[in-house]
């Protein structure tokens, strides 16, 4: 009788293998490649839906007009433990509250990441003691790297000499992006104390100054044209 353990494993490899090269052609290839990109589920009742209606839409949709980018405009919505998060080379993640990844959820999240997956998270304010705490699970041999100003994902298509944009006043301290870099390759970015998702959503949600939800839309795009156009790359 096959080992069916060891299939399962051959499954997961070849899975990964497939999630991989994809990952390498549509970098290769850049924007002319027709892909979706997700927004990640979590349990732990925080509100990962904080931000659901207009804030990954408007993105999508200021990326494909500037950028030329070819995403879908429907954003996807995947859970962390779900296969189905290989289908999706952009993660991103928000919320206010708790958040609690389980066993399965840490090991099928790290082997997305390692596999060329990218995790872009925005403290919408309130989730930053959680969300450090669960990281820490998925690389518990890595640390939050605190980018420059000089880092290239702040010189895309956009410049932003002073780094990440402050869309939201909270504790009034200053935005700070930090990066979990796996051997070589930044796998996630963490954008805290800046709130970017918020500038994301259409002007009436939140009645933010035009020019603010402007710098918050610029800085999503220099995100996806970093993780898709590779860090050295400008349009």
């Amino acid at each position: 009788m096959p080992n069916s353990s060891a299939n399962l494993t051959f499954v997961n490899h070849m899975k990964n293998f497939v999630f991989t090269i994809s990952f390498i052609l549509l970098s290769a290839f850049g924007f002319s490649q027709s892909y979706q990109i997700a927004l990640l589920k979590y349990s732990g009742g925080g509100d990962w839906y904080a931000n659901l209606e207009t804030s990954l839409p408007n993105l999508i949709q200021f990326s494909n007009q500037n950028l030329k980018t070819n995403i879908k405009s429907e954003q996807a919505i995947v859970e962390v433990g779900s296969e189905e998060i290989f289908t999706y080379p952009f993660v991103h993640m928000t919320g206010h509250g708790n958040v609690v990844f389980s066993n399965q959820e840490i090991e099928n999240l790290r082997t997305y990441l390692i596999s060329g997956g990218f995790l872009h998270i925005d403290d919408n304010y309130g989730m930053d003691q959680f969300i450090r705490t669960e990281m820490l699970k998925v690389f518990p041999e890595l640390e939050w790297i605190p980018l420059p100003k000089s880092h290239p994902i702040y010189h895309q298509k956009y410049e932003f000499p002073e780094g990440l944009p402050k869309v939201h006043a909270h504790d009034e301290y200053p935005p700070q992006g930090y990066g979990l870099i796996y051997e070589g390759r930044m796998v996630c970015y963490y954008t805290f104390q800046s709130d970017l998702g918020d500038g994301w959503e259409s002007p009436g949600v939140h009645n933010d100054p035009e020019q603010v939800r402007m710098e918050a839309l610029k800085m999503g795009a220099n995100i996806l044209q970093y993780v898709f156009m590779g860090e050295g790359q400008t349009l």
